[in-house]
């Protein structure tokens, strides 16, 4: 599927407020309800549109801790590299992974109550995982800027 500039305004309306109504898209673009309606369904079908989500306020739900954790495993074969991927995916605080190139193989983003939430994260969970060798973690000071929208 190739997006026209009204998928892609489309797109940018719905990254900045996804509770937009079809009428409201209709709007603001100039089209009718029924095409939005079906540009839509086509954008969710095609994978443009992953999922819809509400962002929290993670302080007012008690997270009050962001780390980042470098991960360095034991091996890198493709048995390690899956293994390592699917129990990491299991963890709720970890928010994010991903295989870096450079002088470690993973990045994470990892969410906890507090500092001791954290411990108890990394010594009961990362740290036993087999395949993890070390992991370097730094924290969250202060946070400037956090978007959930990608610019294209």
């Amino acid at each position: 599927m190739n997006l026209d500039p009204t998928d892609i305004k489309l797109l940018k309306l719905l990254q900045e407020d996804a509770t937009l109504s079809n009428k409201q898209l209709a709007e603001k673009l100039y089209k009718s309800i029924a095409a939005i309606h079906e540009r839509v369904k086509k954008l969710k079908k095609a994978g443009y549109i992953k999922k819809t989500v509400a962002i929290l306020d993670r302080n007012k739900i008690g997270i009050g801790l962001i780390s980042f954790s470098q991960v360095f495993l034991k091996a890198h074969t493709f048995e390690v590299l899956n293994e390592f991927e699917k129990e990491v995916s299991k963890f709720p605080e970890v928010m994010e992974c991903y295989q870096m190139a450079g002088s470690y193989d993973f990045m994470l983003r990892i969410a906890t109550k507090d500092m001791e939430a954290y411990h108890m994260f990394l010594r009961h969970k990362l740290a036993v995982l087999p395949q993890v060798n070390t992991v370097q973690t730094y924290f969250v000071l202060s946070e400037t800027k956090s978007e959930t929208a990608y610019h294209f």
